[in-house]
């Protein structure tokens, strides 16, 4: 799930609270601190660049573009993310 989180640290768990406890292991929520389109201006690249490097960080290693400002609260969302869904989307075996 993407949501702008407003500039509120706190809406992790505001939203959170929201999704039936039988489904929490299976939502993932992640946006940008403030606005998405404040990301784009900071980075000074298209939507699609800034998603294909998250993506790419996250088989790689989730350093990179999430260690933004904007992004780097995200940690650990992220990391319960891909523990989870790493193995089944990006095996290569």
């Amino acid at each position: 799930m993407l949501i702008d989180f407003d500039g509120h640290i706190n809406r992790l768990d505001e939203v959170r609270q929201q999704i039936p406890e039988e489904l929490n292991n299976r939502v993932f929520i992640l946006g940008v601190l403030s606005e998405p389109e404040e990301l784009k201006k900071s980075i000074g690249k298209s939507f699609e660049y800034i998603g294909r490097e998250l993506a790419h960080n996250c088989v790689n290693g989730k350093d990179g573009l999430w260690e933004h400002d904007l992004l780097k609260h995200n940690n650990s969302e992220l990391e319960r993310m891909i523990k989870l869904v790493k193995p089944f989307l990006f095996d290569k075996s």
